[in-house]
Formats: structure tokens, C-alpha cells, sequence
């Protein structure tokens, strides 16, 4: 078992190790001049300043605290962002597993660590950017902005490199501001995502007979998916129909957070980002595309087709809302867990209007 490096408590994974497997394991990327990268990072960090106001004004939500910035801006590279996701996974099951805690010994947490580590390097290389509410209870959240993702995916695309980069800042301040605008949202997903992983290791059958190592592969994948909001296709056939409803909530309101981004970023208009119908085609098409055979059957494992599939229902739920309703009528929402949409909502938007709006 492992100390939690700032609490003092026992882990049944080894975060550090899975923050050093993950060092090790993620490639660099695309590569640049220094001058260039030096570049990159203060265009990042202009770009996630500027979309601020825009992501305020285009969805009418307002701070609960307007004395500090949105949000604290990262520029890190693939290293950085698997190390910083430990972090936030070590916060997701902190209290969630001592039912195992009696079972696990040290060589099992690092198996654990090995395996988180190993995911986390994968994913390093497909993520543009991140929100984090979770890994600092009480404060305020931290943007990470992966440098080389963007360099190689602004590349890819031919698009014009400053609109990329604002458009990937709105969609993450986007982000910043829903969990600023509700300070009880993270509290929250972090409570069901513990309650699920908790419930997990209780009472699936499958789970509960299964070797110590491999429980600590299972918890591995179920917090990565509770934090990326892609259970479903990481758990099947290791949960009840309970669960499985239980779990499919909490994706819809994932859904509607990735949703509401993406609708957020293409709603400034080509006023602030002059390219984006063409940016955004281009990404469409390259999410389309899936890459080669490998990297979609890698896709499927890591439940990225069910992340975008995520970003197009909750972006259709938010329209069909506001055009029923209004911004005014869309943003009652971010009121109160009662008013978040289910993943039956979600669907069938005019069922979450007739239960909030009557």
C-alpha cells in the first residue's frame, strides 16, 4: 500500500509510480524550433486569457466568485498532463476503496501504479487540453494546455495556428466557467465517482472474486473513466443494470459539460476566431477519420469513440434547450444537482424542459 503524499493516508494504487511509469512511457511529440515553442506557449497562454470574456458573455453564466481569475493556465507537455492526472485520479478515489485497503500489499499498489501510469501515456498524446475542478477541494481549478498536441494537431489540420489555439481556450474555459458558476458541480461529480467506484469493488461479482491485481486494473480504469466520463465502454459486463443506469447519469452530464463547451467555441463567431467553420470542419472530419486500425481499436479500448460521441449528444441537447428556451432557460441547469439532465434527458431534450420548466 502506498502513503498519500499529502495526507498521510494509505492508497491502494501508487500514484507516484504511476506518475513515473507514465514519465517514462508518453512520447514527446512533434518537435520545434525553440524560438517556435517559446511562441506556442505565450500564444497558449494569451489565447486562454482572451477567451474568457468571449465563454462569459456567449453563455450568460456568471463566476460565483469574480475576485479571481477563471481559472490557473498550465502550458505542459505530455509528461506534465499524465503526471497532473494522477493527481486528479489519487483525489477521485481518495476515501472510495479502504474496503480493499486490507487486501492490497505494496507490490499490488505498484501494479496498480504501473498499469494508471501505462493509460495515462496513451492518452497524452490525444488530448488538446484539460479542466481540472478536482484535484484542489475548495480552490480554484487548474487549465492544462498540452503544447504539443496542439502543434501537431494545428499542423495536421492546416489551420491557422493563433484561431486554433483561442478555439481550443474557449472550449476549456468554457469549462473553467461552468465550474465557477456552480461551485457545487465538482463536489459533486467527484461524490457520484467515488460512490460508483466504492459500489464497484462492494458488489460486482465478477470484481469481488478477482485477484488483488486484478482489482487494482479494474479501480485503474474505472477512476480514468469517471474523471473522462467514459465508463461504459471500460466497465461492461462488470456492473449491474443498476449501476449501469446509475453510471449512464453521470455520462449524461459529462455529456452536457463537453456539449455546452463545444457549442460555446463555435458560438463566438468568425468575429474573434475568423476560421472557425473551417476549423471546425477539419476537426470533424479528423474525429471522423479515426486514424489507422490500430489507433481505433486503441480508441475503443481508452473509450475515446464514446468521448465524442459524448461532445455531439450533449452539444444537441444544449441547442434543442436554448432554442425551446432561451440562454436564460438553458443556464437553470447549473441550479442544483436536481435540475443536471439525466441521460434519458439527454436524449429527449423536451422531457428535461417539461420536469425543470413545467
Amino acid at each position: 500500500m502506498s502513503p498519500d503524499a499529502t495526507s498521510g493516508a494509505v492508497s491502494i494504487v501508487d500514484w507516484n509510480a504511476a506518475a513515473a511509469v507514465a514519465g517514462r512511457l508518453a512520447r514527446p511529440g512533434p518537435v520545434a524550433p525553440r524560438a517556435d515553442l517559446d511562441l506556442l506557449v505565450a500564444g497558449l497562454r494569451a489565447a486562454a486569457d482572451r477567451a474568457v470574456g468571449p465563454v462569459e458573455e456567449v453563455t450568460g453564466l456568471v463566476p460565483a466568485d469574480r475576485a479571481s481569475a477563471l481559472s490557473d493556465v498550465y502550458v505542459v507537455d505530455r509528461v506534465r498532463w499524465a503526471r497532473a492526472n494522477t493527481e486528479v485520479m489519487d483525489h477521485m478515489t481518495r476515501g472510495a476503496l479502504d474496503d480493499l485497503l486490507d487486501d492490497a500489499q505494496p507490490v499490488t499498489a505498484l501494479v496498480g501504479g504501473a498499469q494508471v501510469g501505462a493509460t495515462l501515456a496513451l492518452l497524452s498524446s490525444r488530448v488538446l487540453g484539460q479542466f481540472d475542478p478536482y484535484s484542489r477541494p475548495g480552490g480554484k481549478g487548474r487549465l492544462l494546455l498540452v503544447a504539443p498536441n496542439v502543434l501537431g494537431v494545428e499542423r495536421q489540420l492546416g489551420v491557422d495556428p493563433a484561431d486554433f489555439r483561442l478555439w481550443v481556450c474557449l472550449h476549456e474555459q468554457t469549462h473553467a466557467l461552468q465550474f465557477a458558476a456552480s461551485p457545487w458541480l465538482a463536489p459533486h461529480l467527484a461524490g457520484r465517482a467515488r460512490e460508483l467506484i466504492a459500489d464497484l469493488a462492494r458488489t460486482s461479482k465478477d470484481f469481488s472474486e478477482a485477484r488483488v491485481r486484478d482489482k487494482l486494473s479494474t479501480v485503474g480504469r474505472a477512476v480514468l473513466a469517471a474523471v473522462r466520463g467514459e465508463g461504459q465502454s471500460l466497465l461492461t459486463g462488470m456492473i449491474d443494470a443498476e449501476q449501469q443506469e446509475r453510471l449512464a447519469d453521470v455520462t449524461a452530464v459529462m455529456a452536457l459539460l463537453e456539449g455546452h463547451a463545444d457549442v460555446a467555441m463555435d458560438a463566438v463567431g468568425p468575429a474573434l476566431v475568423p476560421s472557425v467553420a473551417h476549423i471546425r470542419a477539419r476537426f470533424e472530419a479528423r474525429r471522423d477519420a479515426g486514424g489507422t486500425r490500430a489507433d481505433q481499436v486503441l480508441r475503443r479500448l481508452l473509450g475515446m469513440d464514446a468521448k465524442i460521441a459524448q461532445y455531439r449528444d450533449g452539444a444537441a441537447f444544449v441547442r434543442a434547450v436554448t432554442e425551446r428556451v432561451g440562454q436564460d432557460g438553458f443556464n437553470a441547469v447549473w441550479t442544483s444537482p436536481d435540475t443536471l439532465p439525466t441521460a434519458r434527458e439527454i436524449a429527449d431534450p423536451r422531457a428535461w424542459v417539461r420536469r425543470v420548466h413545467g
